[in-house]
């Protein structure tokens, strides 16, 4: 199953891949900062996703309130890899949100009207990040720029929401 979803997405993020003449690997290294646990990994390998990264990514991304695991979509994936590569940053992706149960989702939105109830981290495809060596604002703009689904944008929190869903800003 996730290797059918990964071909019909590998010719929606790969053009903004290319421009970065870097498309043979595409790797990442996230950095839970709820769970404390960190993995690098090459998730994209001569044109192709790699299952057993994809697999760990899910592992690492999950909700950490419940330990639930969900598949996270690899255009996901591929938006952060490229805003780091953009930014030239060096450091772990810091992630505060990855996926997200219906239920905590729920919890959470019920706590605060900054979270909607129909989140996309309920369906793997939204992660709120930071990176320790480019200022948040900068991860804003460059998220922007990419027009590549919502960006959201939390100083106070210190995180940066990225998704791909459609494009919006908040």
């Amino acid at each position: 199953m996730r290797l059918a979803g990964a071909a019909l997405v590998t010719g929606v993020a790969s053009p903004a891949l290319a421009k970065t003449g870097q498309t043979n690997i595409r790797s990442l290294a996230l950095s839970n900062l709820h769970t404390g646990e960190s993995r690098s990994f090459d998730y994209w390998v001569e044109g192709a996703y790699v299952p057993d990264a994809l697999t760990a990514a899910d592992h690492l991304l999950r909700d950490y309130r419940n330990n639930e695991v969900h598949t996270i979509e690899p255009k996901l994936l591929d938006l952060v890899c490229l805003l780091q590569r953009q930014l030239g940053s060096a450091s772990e992706v810091q992630v505060i949100s990855g996926y997200r149960s219906p239920a905590t989702n729920a919890a959470m939105h019920e706590q605060s009207n900054g979270v909607a109830a129909h989140s996309l981290h309920m369906k793997g495809m939204a992660m709120d990040i930071r990176l320790a060596d480019v200022p948040l604002d900068r991860l804003h703009n460059a998220a922007l720029v990419l027009q590549a689904g919502g960006v959201g944008y939390y100083p106070s929190q210190d995180f940066v929401h990225v998704d791909v869903g459609r494009v919006r800003r908040w």
